[in-house]
């Protein structure tokens, strides 16, 4: 018989509770989204992708579009070979019509809408504000601000059937602080920070909440022209507290927190992921 001295024993009851709270909080992640639907909008690269790749990764169905047949091919084969439950179509959600068929093939396919990340975003223009075109500030607000709001509007009946939802909206550290040559785009993001807090208090009332996060410079192909350009990822690292550009992951895990129940007291806000670049108005 082996009699353990009583320092052993504690070691032991430690490492046993530390081992069981930690595959705990592991399980509990990984099926925190179980059962709910989620919209995706522009998301078969890029920060959309990866939101999808976390909510999937948590349990969500998810659904994801983009323009291009081929690319939503290509997405539902990466997520479906992760084991996520993935549905996907081709959306403009500039175009109405699109944005009504995506809605109606989700409730089709997946019988509901709890989420609705709102990812989609156009830059037609790099220069002088003043040179920007009448044509310029139509179509980066139509794509980056009004169809946001629309899709919002489109998908909250459908939330408030399944008693409450989560939208997340994707704006830009540029939404805080300008960025040079990126006027037009800059101000659409800014004004999704003023979308998010004009919706959340009445979207409370249906149990909807209603967040924003605003990433840094992330390594995606959208944003390509900054990071691949040495002397202004210098400038860039001279901001950041955490010297390198973030990754399109460190995006949808943030996306992904803030539609669990874990954020379940959290709504109007935006979660700025910028590697530590000082950007509050």
């Amino acid at each position: 018989m082996v009699i353990l001295c009583p320092q052993v024993m504690l070691r032991s009851v430690f490492r046993s509770l530390r081992t069981n709270t930690v595959s705990a909080q592991r399980s509990m992640s990984q099926s925190s989204l179980a059962g709910r639907v989620a919209i995706v909008t522009a998301s078969t690269d890029g920060i959309g992708l990866a939101a999808a790749e976390a909510l999937g990764k948590r349990g969500a169905h998810v659904v994801v579009s983009s323009r291009r047949q081929a690319n939503v091919d290509k997405a539902v084969a990466l997520l479906q070979s992760q084991s996520i439950q993935v549905t996907g179509t081709t959306c403009n959600v500039g175009k109405g019509e699109d944005r009504e068929k995506l809605v109606q093939m989700t409730l089709e396919k997946c019988g509901g809408i709890d989420i609705l990340v709102s990812n989609a975003a156009v830059n037609p223009f790099f220069g002088n504000i003043m040179d920007s075109t009448e044509e310029v500030w139509d179509k980066i607000l139509s794509i980056n601000v009004k169809s946001a709001f629309l899709m919002t509007k489109l998908v909250v009946p459908h939330m408030e059937k399944r008693g409450g939802g989560n939208v997340v909206f994707v704006s830009s550290v540029a939404g805080y602080q300008p960025m040079q040559a990126l006027g037009p785009y800059s101000v659409s993001k800014t004004a999704l920070l003023g979308l998010t807090r004009a919706l959340a208090p009445e979207l409370a009332q249906s149990n909807i909440r209603v967040n924003c996060v605003a990433p840094g410079v992330i390594k995606t192909r959208f944003s390509s022209a900054l990071w691949k350009n040495d002397n202004i990822v210098d400038e860039f690292k001279k901001q950041l507290s955490i010297k390198r550009i973030g990754e399109p992951s460190e995006i949808g895990g943030v996306i992904a927190f803030l539609c669990s129940d874990e954020a379940s007291y959290i709504t109007g806000e935006t979660v700025t992921v910028t590697g530590g670049m000082s950007c509050r108005l």
